[in-house]
């Protein structure tokens, strides 16, 4: 019986190693920039836009500069926490790193009602505005159409889907030049025309208080300027470039928001609307007449279901990972289709809380995904000060300023924004919040087993 050298095992399995596929750390800032931009969808601004015009008293581009404010304190601090721990799962990552499992999983459960009513929210929004344009099919039956057509398209995993949303992307980039120029030339025949009326608003709502009800909602907004973070191993030099990306989508993001909802304002002055769900409809009718709307119409349906099957899929890839590392039960959650090799008792999960869309409004919706984001930036911001100003004892003066002040300053924003929220959307958030405490409980029975930890990484 002959025995193997164990030195030759050893070389054998290193030069294994080398030929394995690896990525490739090929992505610069501007790249970085281009996937945040194109992941956050262009064309968002007019989700909610209805809503927000309405709350705020016809202020939405204000209400967008406050949102932008909030968002470049907290984008600093994921860029802060980046350049800590360049690895893939964002604001769970960076409380689990700093303050250890079991807070780290109510931040990714937080984050997790985001994931599960992101997609109620793009069905809802396309169902209402395929229902603008065809009046006579109830919404009902196209927000069963689309989540059909996405979870068919989930379960037999269709990647060449996804390609298309880059040319989904493209359209809507071209469509929002068009559009700024059409706004524009019919602002500027009006007789009336008043460019600061956008942001002093109609006096249908004065004061703070709805200004900020409005950038409350509009956190929903940046979502995705985070997700710049899961390229870190694809990225040349990760530390320095991930900040400078987080920082520069976010403040991008932000201005082509307050651009457009500026010039939508302009051109509609008005909170008066055939539908608030719908209400950019009534905003290209008054732009460009039945031929643009129809154009907008397309565009924004086509950005709708493209962003369904990504936030789909990514939501049930995440319950997938939690079910494989036992944060959630492991019998359903944890198991692949032999045939098709994908999460289908997961994704069929998703599909099935989607249909929750057809019982709830677009502003509950909203303000729900909203809360979520919301705790998830308040952990990101206080991470900032667990691991800089705690772990690693940077305590200067200009360390305190950066490590202390900068994100106790966004930490407070992030707050008042959160308190803004209607009391509906902040009790489902702290009820959601008290259920993942007590499954936490139930998983580590009540302390005396570790916490699971959630493996992001593909297995």
């Amino acid at each position: 019986m002959s025995h193997s050298n164990p030195n030759a095992a050893q070389l054998q399995a290193a030069s294994a190693n080398a030929a394995a596929p690896q990525l490739k750390r090929v992505l610069g800032i501007p790249g970085l920039v281009l996937f945040g931009l194109v992941y956050m969808v262009p064309l968002t601004v007019f989700t909610t836009y209805g809503i927000v015009t309405q709350v705020s008293g016809g202020r939405l581009p204000m209400a967008y500069l406050i949102t932008l404010c909030v968002m470049m304190f907290t984008a600093r601090s994921y860029g802060l926490m980046s350049r800590a721990f360049p690895y893939a799962g964002s604001a769970y990552t960076y409380t689990q790193r700093s303050f250890g499992p079991a807070t780290g999983l109510m931040a990714g459960w937080s984050l997790l009602l985001d994931y599960l009513f992101l997609p109620m929210l793009n069905y809802l929004v396309t169902g209402i505005y395929l229902n603008a344009a065809f009046p006579a099919i109830p919404n009902w039956v196209f927000i069963v159409a689309v989540i059909a057509l996405v979870t068919t398209l989930n379960i037999i995993g269709i990647v060449s889907v996804t390609r298309a949303n880059l040319v989904i992307i493209a359209v809507q980039a071209v469509f929002i030049v068009v559009f700024i120029a059409m706004a524009v030339a019919s602002a500027t025949g009006q007789a009336d025309l008043s460019i600061t009326r956008p942001f002093t608003g109609d006096g249908s709502a004065d004061g703070i208080a709805p200004l900020m009800s409005g950038a409350a909602i509009l956190c929903l907004s940046f979502l995705g300027f985070d997700s710049i973070s899961t390229l870190a191993e694809e990225t040349k030099n990760p530390r320095r470039s991930l900040p400078i990306a987080i920082t520069l989508v976010t403040l991008g993001a932000g201005i082509l928001f307050v651009v457009l909802a500026y010039v939508a304002q302009l051109a509609y002055p008005s909170n008066i609307f055939t539908d608030p769900d719908s209400a950019a409809m009534d905003v290209m009718m008054a732009v460009g007449g039945q031929t643009f709307t129809a154009i907008f119409l397309a565009a924004f349906t086509a950005g709708g279901i493209g962003s369904s099957i990504a936030a789909q899929a990514s939501v049930a890839r995440i319950l997938y990972a939690m079910g494989r590392d036992g944060v959630l039960p492991k019998s359903f959650f944890g198991r692949l289709s032999r045939r098709f090799n994908t999460p289908v008792l997961s994704i069929l999960a998703v599909s099935v809380i989607a249909m929750g869309s057809l019982f709830v409004t677009l502003q509950l919706i909203s303000e729900t995904v909203s809360f979520g984001a919301l705790v998830a930036f308040s952990a990101v911001n206080l991470a900032v000060i667990k691991h800089y100003f705690f772990d690693e004892a940077r305590r200067g003066a200009v360390d305190t300023f950066r490590f202390l002040v900068l994100p106790l300053i966004g930490l407070a924003l992030t707050v008042w924004l959160w308190t803004s929220l209607s009391a509906t959307a902040l009790t489902i958030g702290l009820v959601w919040l008290g259920i993942g405490f007590i499954w936490l409980l139930v998983i580590t029975r009540f302390f005396r087993r570790p916490t699971p930890h959630l493996d992001m990484t593909e297995k």
